[in-house]
């Protein structure tokens, strides 16, 4: 089993795994296969585990987190420069509070009813997407250069950077569970990935705890891999996966990945690999709260979602598959699957900033 770092989920009914990376660009086959066996043991068995020691350095990751305060502060004319296109099938550009709607249901039509009830719930967030400039599915929405010099710049860097150190991630899973290093990497060229840009502005806990608004609902990704960086106010639950429907805090590392198994990645498994229901809520710390109202502080996060390419076919994996253990999944794009999950997230038509409500 992987290393618990049990500073990071005291009281806790599950621990979040810890993996240490320092040994995989220049360690021996046998560290790179430890490395390998812990991080598929934690896929398995909880779905997330912080990962230290990796690729990305933490004065980049400052700057990114600088980069996202300074493009949160900007006005809401200055950001609404580059708005998320209308409807579900692009991910790209700036989302106000309101626009999106996290959610397990897979469209409205499938359960209007229940559709038309979650989006009374406002998901107090805003978002801002970026992918790589050569994707021609969806095109990224930049804000003009001359309203933040360098933004852009720095976020295709990084952007860059995140998938080199996915990448690592994926060689490592595909080793823990017996397949060759670069066979995940051969339908992931990193030209599909989302970086997304998340704040949760400060509001009451009482509008939170009244379920007026939500911060982020309990989901699982639709990705292959999540790799999440969280600044410290706290907030992100996990999913017990031994006592469904209740969740514990996954505590802020510094400068850790957080990193969790995607759907994709679990139907791949044939359920091997564990993509485990998280949300952002209430921060466990009464500390977070501050006067009269108990303000909830604000909060920044960026996520980083790996996916493999449009076209590709996803379709269980050669060794996740047996006679006693037949496929489960029958194969899919991409680009069949993103479809199916994207259409409750973003309603058909646009809606007003700041209202959720349609116009």
């Amino acid at each position: 089993m992987a290393t618990v770092d049990d500073s990071a989920a005291q009281d806790a009914d599950i621990r979040i795994p810890l993996v240490d990376f320092s040994c995989w660009d220049k360690g021996s086959q046998e560290e790179r296969l430890k490395i390998a066996q812990n991080l598929v043991a934690a896929c398995k068995t909880v779905g997330f585990v912080y990962i230290v020691n990796h690729d990305i350095s933490p004065d980049k990751l400052s700057q990114a987190f600088s980069w996202s305060k300074k493009f949160f502060d900007l006005s809401p004319e200055q950001k609404l420069s580059a708005p998320h296109p209308e409807g579900s099938s692009a991910h790209r550009g700036y989302s106000w509070p309101g626009l999106e709607k996290v959610s397990q249901v897979m469209s409205d039509k499938d359960d209007p009813e229940l559709a038309k009830k979650l989006r009374q719930i406002t998901d107090y967030k805003e978002s801002y997407d970026i992918g790589s400039d050569q994707d021609v599915y969806q095109p990224n929405v930049w804000i003009p250069e001359e309203t933040l010099p360098g933004f852009r710049a720095f976020m295709t860097e990084f952007y860059w950077e995140c998938f080199a150190a996915a990448s690592n991630i994926l060689r490592a899973i595909a080793i823990g569970i017996g397949l060759e290093e670069d066979y995940l990497l051969k339908i992931h060229s990193g030209h599909n990935n989302q970086l997304r840009l998340l704040h949760y502005p400060p509001l009451p806990a009482a509008a939170l705890e009244s379920e007026q608004f939500a911060r982020m609902p309990a989901h699982t990704d639709w990705s292959s891999i999540t790799m999440l960086f969280q600044d410290d106010v706290g907030g992100l639950e996990v999913e017990d996966i031994n006592r469904l429907g209740y969740f514990v805090p996954a505590t802020t590392i510094k400068n850790a990945i957080v990193m969790n198994v995607g759907d994709l990645l679990q139907r791949w498994s044939n359920d091997e690999l564990r993509s485990t229901s998280h949300r952002v809520t209430l921060p466990p710390l009464s500390d977070r709260f501050a006067g009269a109202d108990r303000m909830v502080s604000e909060r920044y996060s960026i996520p980083y979602f790996l996916a493999p390419d449009v076209t590709s076919v996803v379709e269980c994996l050669p060794t996740c598959v047996s006679d006693e253990k037949p496929a489960r999944y029958l194969p899919i794009t991409q680009g069949e699957y993103n479809r199916m999950r994207s259409q409750m997230h973003y309603p058909d038509k646009a809606t007003e900033p700041g209202t959720g409500a349609a116009y």
